[in-house]
């Protein structure tokens, strides 16, 4: 159990908000909130109290929200009806979240699903194995539940469309951003969420060198939170995907990156 210290084209006081926000009666407080449902979202996480946080405070904004308590049940909710956005613990009982977000991102009709990773493991190194494994959004306990829903809407913002789109032609790719889904050559490339962001964004322009400040600001949004290295990971992520087009994706060194429509 984890210790408690707590499309794109086209410093918060944890504590004081913390009590502010939290359900001061019954657990069953938050489904009272006379407002009708936006989006459905999951919360799979072994602690009661953190649920009922979390849950009070995106009901509060209109969400529906669900819960689950172990990592097995969490991952059946996925695939029998998945959620707009799942909220996930990584140390879970009866499966790890790594091993639920690798499931997740493993199967077709889910690999598109957007996960934020609320967990107590705060080291640079756990948010990039929590990115590596897939995840758009990583937050960190004690959270303020402010920022918690902030993230929440932003992650929703960009990965639900309002209006229909077609699909968009930039050099050899084609974005179907409808279906969130992106053909090279005319393969379809397997990409994740914030992936898909990613490579949507450095098209916008391409041969334009973006700063990874500005991407994390465009692509993350929320004048991200996160760091710098969160870009690097994705983008060696993305280049393994793009497999032998991988020079698509140029470094400049001490700058950022660029993405390109052919390779010299």
């Amino acid at each position: 159990m984890e210790s408690k210290p707590d499309g794109i084209l086209g410093a918060l006081d944890s504590g004081s908000d913390s009590q502010r926000s939290r359900p001061s009666k019954s657990r069953e407080r938050y489904l009272k909130v006379p407002k009708t449902p936006r989006s459905t979202i999951l919360v799979v996480d072994d602690e009661a109290e953190i649920c009922d946080l979390v849950s009070y405070n995106l009901a509060r904004e209109g969400y529906r929200v669900l819960q689950e308590h172990d990592g097995e049940a969490g991952l059946n909710r996925v695939f029998q009806s998945a959620p707009d956005l799942l909220i996930l613990d990584l140390l879970l009982p009866k499966m790890s979240g790594l091993e639920v977000l690798g499931a997740i991102r493993g199967e077709p009709r889910t690999k598109a699903l957007p996960v934020l990773v609320l967990t107590a493991r705060s080291t640079e190194m756990d948010k990039l194995v929590g990115f590596e494994r897939g995840a758009d959004d990583y937050l960190t306990k004690p959270f303020s539940p402010k920022e918690l829903v902030a993230r929440v809407q932003a992650i929703l913002r960009r990965t639900r469309g309002e209006e229909p789109s077609v699909p968009i032609k930039v050099g050899p790719f084609q974005f179907d951003s409808e279906r969130h889904r992106v053909m090279l050559h005319n393969r379809e490339l397997d990409l994740t969420p914030t992936e898909y962001r990613l490579l949507e964004y450095l098209l916008q322009k391409p041969g334009r060198v973006f700063s990874r400040e500005q991407l994390l600001d465009k692509v993350w949004g929320l004048g991200y939170f996160g760091e710098t290295r969160t870009v690097d990971v994705h983008v060696r992520r993305l280049r393994a995907k793009l497999g032998r087009d991988a020079a698509l994706i140029r470094t400049v060194t001490g700058v950022g990156y660029a993405a390109e429509t052919t390779t010299k």
